[in-house]
């Protein structure tokens, strides 16, 4: 009993924190003519309720797709609908078709940080809350603390309710899928991940993990026994939930492939803004968004995509695992937003997540990428005056972790889950003894450089030839961190030989 009153005491103050963030301002805000993700969201509410399915992602006199045109898959544009028909019964002016356009007003922000705030409810939280619940061989009081960790995480709770996007639903469902099939309820564990997959089509950063956990499970069970019934269902599952999101879209070719160009704009390059990953940050030295073809951009972002999660993605066939499923979430999202194609800075979320999954498991490693996540997309929190929010949630994010899991203690090699790669190593170098040492002395120097980078940004005005200083600084710092982290979590995927075993599992 006192557990779940202790949990409902966590779940209140994470949706204090995110209420209290969404009194500040959001993205775009009266910055007319294009404004910005909270207008592409009223401005798909506007579409939704006004134009007929099959105008949702065409262009035309009253769908001008250069105006926060759809680009996300069918589920988004319903739950799109779903609110326009709440709005309309409050107040018809929000999504009035034309007149609408770019409205603001404190009623209707009201009514749209509401909307996030219940779609968190129904999805997110609950999914949180069971997951960590779920968690083995941990004390109950561990388990609370891990969920509050999980909710005070900043990055989201930024985008979500500062910046403003429904970034909860997609990674909601990610997580019950997770929780799924980490249960052996494979069947509702594929169901939930197709609903985030089609909710927003970045969630391909997790299907890859997803389909080599349970292919390896298949291989397990035999495929010509349990294992081929069980991979007959996945099948069906995944067919089905498809073709159910995607109904109205199919009946005419032309339709289906006008939403699949509008979900992958190839057009679009490399690249857009300022984003912490290879591509962004190697484009300081040598331009190669001018000098490469774009056919050649998009195969190149491919093979090294393919290339970074290819080891992660065997070992998990190979040797099906609760924590090695988790941890290859992690390396192959990381992969992806590194080097795929068209990353955005708000993508680091999808990789944030799983490693909110292992926070109980390396809490020193994953607090620190989670702060790393969040100042990477510093410069759009700044460009959304939401810089004391950011600070303000940051640093209780910080102490929470800290006095949950006391993280300054947990960096040794065991703790790490680095023993088994020095031991390998100390075979051939046996003086290698201090790689704990040197991955603290790396965390002091990230930590300072992000404080000073921040500082300097808001303080400092950059040079009038270089306008964009301070934010390529804060997106190559940010990427040279990630490229570590993804060094560090193949580490240890490749070098776990135990894979069932010692770990905190979910049952």
């Amino acid at each position: 009993m006192e557990k779940w009153y202790l949990m409902t005491v966590v779940v209140l103050i994470g949706l204090t924190v995110r209420w209290t963030v969404s009194l500040n301002s959001y993205s775009g805000a009266g910055k007319p003519p294009m404004f910005g993700d909270y207008e592409a969201q009223r401005h798909w509410q506007e579409i939704t309720f006004n134009l007929p399915v099959k105008q949702w992602y065409f262009n035309s006199s009253d769908n001008n797709l250069q105006y926060w045109g759809l680009d996300y898959p069918p589920p988004t544009a319903y739950h799109s609908l779903l609110c326009a028909y709440v709005a309309k019964f409050i107040n018809p002016d929000w999504i009035a078709l034309h007149t609408s356009r770019g409205y603001e007003s404190q009623a209707h922000k009201l009514f749209m940080r509401t909307t996030v705030l219940i779609a968190d409810l129904l999805i997110y939280i609950p999914a949180v809350v069971l997951y960590c619940c779920c968690l083995k061989e941990i004390s109950t009081k561990k388990k609370i603390a891990n969920a509050l960790c999980i909710l005070l995480y900043p990055g989201l709770i930024l985008i979500d309710y500062g910046h403003f996007q429904y970034n909860s639903v997609s990674l909601g469902f990610a997580l019950w899928g997770v929780l799924g099939i980490s249960c052996d309820c494979d069947l509702l564990g594929s169901l939930a991940f197709c609903l985030a997959i089609n909710y927003k089509q970045m969630e391909l950063y997790h299907a890859l993990p997803f389909f080599c956990f349970l292919l390896g499970k298949c291989f397990k069970k035999g495929l010509k026994g349990k294992g081929f019934v069980l991979l007959v269902k996945l099948a069906c599952i995944v067919v089905a939930s498809f073709v159910l999101c995607w109904l109205p879209f199919f009946t005419e070719r032309e339709q289906t492939l006008q939403v699949l160009r509008r979900l992958f704009p190839v057009d679009r390059g490399l690249f857009e803004d300022k984003v912490a990953n290879i591509w962004c940050s190697f484009n300081v030295f040598l331009k190669i968004k001018d000098i490469l073809p774009r056919h050649i951009q998009l195969i190149m972002s491919f093979c090294f995509t393919f290339l970074s999660l290819l080891p992660a993605c065997i070992k998990l066939i190979l040797q099906p695992s609760s924590k090695g499923f988790k941890f290859t979430l992690v390396s192959c999202a990381l992969s992806f937003f590194l080097f795929s194609f068209q990353v955005h800075e708000k993508s680091i979320l999808l990789v944030s997540l799983p490693v909110c999954l292992v926070l109980s498991e390396i809490p020193f490693m994953s607090t620190w990428f989670l702060l790393v996540s969040t100042f990477s997309m510093l410069p759009l929190l700044l460009k959304d005056e939401l810089l004391m929010p950011s600070v303000v949630t940051t640093m209780a994010f910080f102490i929470a972790c800290v006095t949950s899991f006391s993280i300054f203690e947990k960096t040794s090699e065991e703790e790490l889950q680095l023993k088994s790669f020095s031991i390998s190593v100390r075979k051939y170098l046996p003086c290698f003894t201090f790689l704990s040492r040197i991955i603290q002395y790396l965390f002091l120097i990230s930590v300072i450089t992000m404080v000073l980078l921040t500082l300097m940004t808001v303080t400092l005005g950059p040079p009038q030839k270089l306008p964009d200083l301070f934010s390529v600084l804060v997106c190559f710092v940010s990427c040279l961190n990630f490229l570590f982290f993804l060094v560090y979590f193949n580490i240890i995927i490749v070098w776990d030989s135990k894979s069932g075993r010692n770990q905190k599992k979910i049952s």
